[in-house]
């Protein structure tokens, strides 16, 4: 069969980038399009794709696209729509909110695996507080009107196949696209037999993810300052300058580690603390849960499906420093097994990924 793959853009590495990383992993010979191709933004996680095939749309080469690619989403349809892949029988699109699940594909199937409907289109929230600014909220919200009949529309032209990457995607699909998908959670690096860590050999907390707006490290920063507990940060964004200035001396910022320095990270914590916002599905929480290590997570999005209240975490209700600081002081109260939390992430590692996907191509055939 002949097989691509294609991607919404490539300049940020997080969860979407791990899931197309797996299926090339699957799928090596397949070319991987996408509407650019940003190295230097990627940084070290370059290294990931390197001797890939990858096929850039002629957004390349419009000028600025690299800077400017977000407010010149509006002609990624387009771009996307006007790829040839004619020759394909199978196309499995990895698609979020830059419309790689617009590409045609006349003589085969087209899977898309949806990590979420856009955020900015359907009332989410997102990396940056973009509505607080009145000249980007008059011009967002038009755009935004905009693309949603675009998106609405490729969605059942052009999508033979949903693959939702959680419940909660999945019932933004039937809401919002009025379609049913299949679930299939990304895949997760969970290891097998990991040497688990004592309760009583962790030494502090982690917050691992984007520094932005929809992820609230802030919260997790401010909650500890307030009981003075020991801190972690790791990742970078636009809310970097902000912690920095709002960090109390518990509090250690370490922007960008290596896979391995992050794994060290997750094994030794106490618990990972997780207030993102209505998120798609999750992979950072599953990750440090791999280790054996409980999360601290706001009930909301697709942590509620993979976090066991009083097992394998604990959820906070009200994204406020209150609360969160309520959680912390249940959780030092609370016992967990090490060796239970890491059993529950084995449902989500990527040999169930391989085989559940593989499932869905059988069955679409």
């Amino acid at each position: 069969m002949k097989i691509a793959l294609v991607h919404d853009y490539l300049r940020e590495f997080g969860g979407a980038e791990r899931v197309l990383m797996a299926l090339h992993e699957m799928f090596p010979e397949a070319p991987v399009y996408t509407a650019f191709y940003d190295k230097k933004a990627l940084g070290m996680h370059a290294q990931h794709f390197a001797g890939w095939d990858i096929r850039e749309t002629w957004l390349a080469k419009v000028p600025w696209i690299k800077k400017l690619y977000s407010p010149l989403r509006f002609l990624a349809p387009k771009a996307f729509a006007d790829l040839d892949l004619s020759k394909f029988e199978l196309v499995i699109s990895s698609s979020n909110a830059y419309f790689a699940k617009a590409v045609k594909v006349p003589h085969g199937k087209h899977l898309c695996y949806c990590h979420t409907p856009p955020r900015v289109m359907y009332g989410y929230s997102v990396m940056s507080e973009w509505r607080s600014n009145p000249i980007l909220r008059w011009a967002g919200t038009f755009l935004n009107h905009f693309l949603r009949v675009i998106d609405l529309r490729v969605s059942r032209e052009n999508v033979d196949v949903f693959i939702a990457n959680s419940q909660e995607t999945a019932s933004r699909i039937k809401k919002f696209y009025k379609l049913d998908s299949t679930v299939v959670h990304p895949p997760i690096e969970v290891p097998a037999r990991p040497k688990l860590v004592p309760a009583k050999d962790r030494s502090y907390y982690l917050y691992a993810g984007r520094l932005t707006f929809s992820k609230h490290p802030e919260l997790a920063v401010a909650a500890c300052n307030k009981l003075g507990l020991p801190l972690k940060v790791v990742g970078l964004g636009k809310m970097d300058e902000k912690l920095r200035e709002i960090a109390g001396s518990t509090i250690e910022l370490l922007g960008e580690v290596t896979d391995r320095d992050l794994t060290e990270l997750y094994a030794h914590a106490k618990a990972l603390i997780y207030p993102s916002e209505d998120e798609d599905f999750g992979m950072v929480p599953v990750e440090a849960m791999g280790w054996g290590t409980p999360v601290i997570a706001h009930h909301s999005g697709g942590p509620k499906e993979t976090i066991v209240e009083g097992k394998t975490g604990i959820f906070f209700e009200r994204l406020t420093v209150e609360d969160l600081v309520k959680a912390l002081q249940k959780f030092q109260k609370t016992s967990f097994s090490a060796l239970k939390i890491h059993q529950h992430a084995q449902r989500f590692n990527q040999t169930a990924f391989v085989k559940n996907i593989r499932r869905v191509i059988d069955e679409s055939a």
